[in-house]
C-alpha cells in the first residue's frame, strides 16, 4: 500500500494551513468557547469504563492496579502529545486522520479515519444500549429499545442545533463527572488516614493482603491492556478544539494538561479504591450498584450512595454519547471532503454543522442498537463490539509514525518555530510503537484478547480490500474535476 500513498488522484502532498485544511471551519462557526474546551479536555475521558470497569483490574492486578493505569496512561499521554504537535501548527477538524494523509499518504489517511468512525459508531450503539437498560431500570414501563433510540434522538438533536450547544451540553455532563471524582478523592483521602467519621487508617492496605503484586509486577503490565482502552477519547479535546474561537491555544491547552488528568482521575482513583478495601475483598462489579465507586462511597456512609452513582454513570454514559455523535460526525465529513465517503456527507449546515455525517453516523449506531435488541444472540453487536477494539492502538501506532514523518519533512527552522514540541524525537515515537506492540501480544493471550484481535483485523481487511476502488473513484472525480477547469 505504501507504493500507492502519492497516487495522482491526490495531488502532491503539502503542509496543511488553519486556511486550507480540509475539515476546517470558517471562523464564524468557531463557536466553543474556552471553557467547554477546558471542561471537554476535563471529562472526556471519564466514562462508565472507571467508574465501573476499575473494579475489574484491580481484581485482577491487586494494588499494582495503580502501576496498570499510571504505565496506559503515560503511553496516551505520549500520543496526546505527538498529536499536539501537529495540531498546534495546523488546527484542522479531523486531525489526526488529515496528517496520516499528510505524513504517511492517502492510505493511511483512508484507513485510520474510516476504522476511526467505525469505532464510534460501536460506541454510539453500546452507550445507547446501556443507556436505555438504565431507564428501563427506573421506568419499567418503558422498554430499553425506546430509551436506547430516545437517548440518540434526543443527543443527535443537541449536536444539530450548533457546536456551541454540543459544547454547553458537554460542558455541565462533564462538570458532574469531574465534581463527582473530586468528592471521591477527596473523602477518599480523608477515610484513608484515619480522618473520616467512623473511619480507621487503612493505607497498609496497599500491601498487606499479599504485597502491593500479589499476583507479580508481571500481571501489572497485562493490566495495562485492559485500561489503556479507558483512555481512548482524549483526542475528542483536540478536535473541539479546531473549532473553539482560538484553537491552536486550546490544542496545547488540551494536550499539555491530559497528563495531570489521567493521575489525578484515573490513578488517584485507583490508588483511593485500593487504599481502602483490600483488593481481594472488592466485589466483583456485576451492575452499578457493586460497581467499586459505589461500594467505596456506601463506607462512606453517605445516604443514597447507589442512587447517586446510578446517576453519575448515567451521566457519564449520555456525556459519551454526547461527544460520539459530536466526533463521529467530524470524522465522517472529513472522510468525505477527502473523497474516501460519498461527496454529500461533507455537505455542512449554515451553522458549521455537518448535518449529513451527523445523521449517517446516527443510523449506524441506530442499526446495531436495533440488532443488538432484535436478535441478541445474532452475535452482530458482538462483532461490532469486539473489531472496533483495536482501533485505539492502531489510531497511537499512526499517529507516532505520522508525527515522525512529519518533523522529517521539516525544515530546522520550522522545527525551531513549533509552539508545542515532541520530546526526545523519534525515540519516544518508537518507545510508544513498540509499547503497543507488546499491549498486542498479551491480548493474544487470552481468548477475549485474541476475539477483539481477530475481529478487529477483519474489520481492516474489509477496508483494505476495499481500497482500490476508493481510489478509482477519487482519481475520477479528479479527473473530471480538472476537464471541468480547462473548460471553464
Amino acid at each position: 500500500m505504501n507504493s500507492e500513498s502519492h497516487h495522482a488522484a491526490s495531488g502532491p502532498s503539502r503542509p496543511i494551513s488553519p486556511e486550507t485544511a480540509a475539515g476546517s471551519v470558517p471562523l464564524a462557526h468557531k463557536k466553543l468557547r474556552p471553557r467547554h474546551v477546558t471542561m471537554i479536555t476535563l471529562g472526556g475521558i471519564i466514562g462508565a469504563s472507571l467508574f465501573v470497569g476499575s473494579g475489574n483490574v484491580i481484581r485482577t492486578v491487586g494494588p499494582a492496579a495503580v502501576l496498570s493505569y499510571l504505565i496506559g496512561g503515560l503511553l496516551v499521554f505520549l500520543a496526546m502529545r505527538m498529536l499536539g504537535e501537529m495540531a498546534a501548527a495546523r488546527p484542522a477538524i479531523g486531525s489526526f486522520m488529515e496528517y496520516a494523509r499528510v505524513g504517511l499518504g492517502d492510505w493511511a489517511a483512508y484507513l485510520v479515519g474510516w476504522l476511526y468512525w467505525y469505532f464510534w459508531v460501536g460506541v454510539l450503539a453500546y452507550e445507547a444500549v446501556l443507556g436505555g437498560e438504565t431507564l428501563h431500570g427506573w421506568f419499567p414501563a418503558l422498554p430499553s429499545w425506546v430509551g436506547s433510540l430516545l437517548l440518540l434522538a434526543i443527543f443527535v438533536g443537541t449536536n444539530l442545533i450548533s457546536v456551541r450547544t454540543f459544547g454547553e451540553v458537554e460542558f455541565w455532563l462533564a462538570s458532574v463527572k469531574v465534581l463527582a471524582i473530586v468528592v471521591f478523592l477527596g473523602a477518599g483521602a480523608l477515610f484513608a488516614f484515619g480522618l473520616w467519621p467512623n473511619a480507621t487508617y487503612s493505607i497498609p492496605n496497599l500491601w498487606e493482603h499479599g504485597g502491593f503484586a500479589p499476583n507479580g509486577f508481571g500481571v501489572a503490565f497485562t493490566g495495562v491492556a485492559l485500561v489503556i482502552f479507558s483512555y481512548f477519547g482524549t483526542e475528542i479535546a483536540v478536535m473541539a478544539s479546531a473549532e473553539s474561537e482560538d484553537p491552536a491555544k486550546g490544542i496545547r491547552q488540551a494536550t499539555s494538561t491530559v497528563i495531570w488528568r489521567i493521575l489525578l482521575f484515573f490513578v488517584g482513583a485507583v490508588l483511593v479504591i485500593t487504599t481502602i478495601v483490600p483488593w481481594d475483598e472488592l466485589p466483583e462489579p456485576v451492575d452499578v450498584a457493586s460497581a467499586p465507586f459505589t461500594y467505596v462511597f456506601e463506607l462512606f456512609g453517605l445516604p443514597g450512595a447507589a442512587i447517586v452513582m446510578q446517576l453519575v454513570i448515567f451521566t457519564a454514559v449520555i456525556s459519551v454519547l454526547n461527544s460520539g455523535l459530536y466526533s463521529a460526525s467530524r470524522m465522517f465529513s472529513s472522510l468525505a471532503e477527502q473523497g474516501f465517503a460519498p461527496r454529500f456527507v461533507a455537505k455542512k449546515a449554515k451553522n458549521g454543522v455537518p448535518v449529513a455525517a451527523l445523521l449517517a453516523s446516527t443510523i449506524g449506531g441506530v442499526v446495531a442498537t436495533i440488532v443488538n435488541f432484535a436478535a441478541p444472540d445474532s452475535g452482530v453487536f458482538a462483532f461490532i463490539m469486539n473489531s472496533a477494539g483495536l482501533v485505539a492502538l492502531f489510531v497511537y501506532v499512526f499517529i507516532a509514525l505520522t508525527q515522525m514523518r512529519m518533523r522529517q519533512k521539516m525544515t530546522p527552522e520550522e522545527v525551531a518555530g513549533l509552539k508545542l514540541k515532541m520530546w526526545l524525537h523519534p525515540w519516544l515515537n518508537l518507545l510508544l510503537i513498540a509499547a503497543i506492540v507488546a499491549v498486542l501480544i498479551i491480548m493474544l493471550t487470552t481468548e477475549e484478547g485474541r476475539t477483539q484481535v481477530w475481529t478487529s483485523l477483519i474489520a481492516t481487511g474489509v477496508l483494505v480490500v476495499c481500497w482500490p476502488f476508493v481510489r478509482r473513484v477519487r482519481a475520477k472525480r479528479a479527473r473530471a474535476q480538472a476537464s471541468a477547469a480547462l473548460e471553464a
